[in-house]
């Protein structure tokens, strides 16, 4: 049986003692009534006080004002407090004290918020979909099927026809929306056997569209109808049309080569084991341990260090070869301390070193040299994979995205980056830039490699790419599980192939 957690009856003035203990120690306190947005409190926008033999809370911010009498209160459960209120025309609801700085507090808060952004989908909905029955809207999370309580999804239906719909909230991550509404799409067809599931709506607030559509120009048409719209701050949802944004907003930097000779006066440094020479675009050399970079080499200086970068002096030589015998002693597939932070940080940039040695073991027709990291490159900060170019011998280029642990959005943020780099190709930037000297590329779209631990590809890998266009040769590349200590392919599988 549930515990009921009410006190026993109270004054009014008793009331109003333990909401106000509860305020004075909450840190960021809030006030949450089931279907409206999250109000936090300050001291000067709430008000409790006793009218007659009622207690009454009122509360405002720029655009609200809300006045509730306290009928009764329920014990402090940590961090929330519940109240029964009585609203206008006397009726009676729920209303919660959070303190949003507490976890529990705040994991409320955000339901609440997803709540209520849920109903705005729904007038969305309604108004894009006004002769379709809106069958089901949800904002819970379903594990199972990765679907996720960050996005409201909904599914529409007219006769024995339906539509796949997701949104993203003001605050959310709109590059991932369309990877959850691929998932949720195809999830709706599984599930609705005797509706034909035609397409998926997507819904991204105005202004942060453009990653959306571009990925939807890269979607096969033929597997399903893709519509984008964006909407306001004030509800105004407009159609988008992702041929608009054909247009990228990249740059390919020339690429210089590293004055030769530059490495002598610090060649006892650059001959340790371990240690990695990768040049770079812009004609420095990255110096690394098993993708760590301690130092860069650039116009003859050598700057070292694992946080802030310092140049180096002759007085500096000791101190940095104990820094790299370190980072290979630590940095050891064969280390006994495989907690050590030096060896779980940065697990891409591990594989990447070993891609780089190993690449004709991930795909023999590919070249070793030149090998480059993330031109063109991303603004923006860390997306979680490294992207590598290479070309094979027949001239046709190769993106390489490498992922060491499991990622819903793996797929997506690949094709980021495939388009840009078809992009540059189809403009002859390339050669023109100084890229692959020598080499004829080929015009032809890039071939995408998905490479990642055998067992980290995420279950949902195949449902995003069976919906690729068919111009974007993508192959998926398992490595063992024993990876840092060599790449062993354990299979190879074409576009959305599942492993037997």
């Amino acid at each position: 049986m549930p515990t009921d957690r009410r006190a026993p009856s109270r004054s009014a003035d008793e009331t109003r003692q333990v909401i106000e203990a509860f305020l004075k120690n909450a840190k960021q306190p809030a006030v949450l009534e089931p279907g409206e947005e999250l109000l936090e409190l300050a001291g000067d926008n709430f008000a409790l006080e006793i009218r007659g033999s009622r207690l009454t809370l009122q509360a405002w911010d720029r655009t609200r004002n809300w006045t509730r009498r306290i009928l009764t209160i329920h014990e402090p459960a940590g961090a929330r407090l519940e109240l029964t209120v009585e609203r206008f025309a006397r009726r009676e609801g729920q209303m919660f004290l959070l303190d949003l700085a507490r976890p529990s507090g705040a994991e409320m808060g955000r339901r609440s918020g997803r709540l209520v952004f849920r109903e705005r989908f729904r007038l969305f909905l309604r108004r894009q979909f006004p002769e379709w029955k809106l069958a089901e809207v949800s904002a819970e999370a379903n594990l199972e099927f990765s679907l996720s309580p960050a996005f409201p999804r909904a599914f529409l239906r007219h006769g024995q026809h339906g539509w796949a719909a997701l949104a993203c909230p003001l605050e959310g991550d709109a590059a991932a929306v369309l990877s959850f509404g691929l998932i949720w799409l195809s999830y709706l067809r599984a599930r609705e056997r005797r509706v034909t599931v035609e397409g998926l709506a997507i819904y991204i607030p105005a202004g942060r569209e453009r990653a959306a559509a571009l990925r939807l120009l890269c979607l096969d048409p033929a597997t399903a109808r893709f519509e984008l719209f964006t909407y306001s701050e004030e509800d105004s949802v407009v159609r988008i049309d992702s041929r608009d944004y054909g247009n990228l907003d990249t740059r390919l930097e020339p690429c210089r080569r590293p004055e030769p000779n530059r490495e002598e006066p610090w060649r006892s440094v650059t001959s340790l084991a371990g240690v990695e020479r990768i040049p770079k675009h812009d004609g420095r050399v990255s110096l690394r341990v098993r993708g760590i970079e301690f130092g860069e080499l650039s116009g003859g200086e050598l700057f070292f260090g694992l946080g802030e970068r310092r140049p180096a002096g002759e007085h500096h030589r000791a101190e940095i070869e104990r820094l790299v015998e370190e980072l290979d002693r630590v940095r050891s597939p064969h280390s006994p301390d495989r907690q050590h932070p030096l060896y779980r940080q940065y697990p891409e940039a591990w594989l990447e070193s070993q891609a780089r040695c190993q690449i004709e073991t991930l795909d023999a027709s590919v070249l070793s040299d030149p090998v480059y990291g993330q031109v063109p490159a991303f603004a923006g900060g860390e997306r979680g994979i490294l992207d590598l170019l290479a070309v094979e011998r027949g001239g046709r280029l190769v993106v390489i995205e490498l992922k060491a642990s499991a990622d819903l959005n793996l797929p997506l943020q690949a094709l980021d980056y495939w388009i840009r780099v078809k992009w540059h190709l189809d403009r002859g930037e390339f050669p023109a830039n100084g890229y692959f000297p020598g080499a004829m590329l080929r015009p032809e779209p890039p071939r995408l490699l998905l490479v990642s631990p055998a067992l980290e590809f995420h279950s949902t890998t195949e449902t995003i790419l069976g919906y690729f266009s068919p111009e974007i040769e993508v192959e998926r590349v398992g490595l063992g599980v024993d990876w840092r200590q060599g790449l062993q392919v354990m299979f190879r599988l074409s576009g959305a192939d599942r492993p037997q």
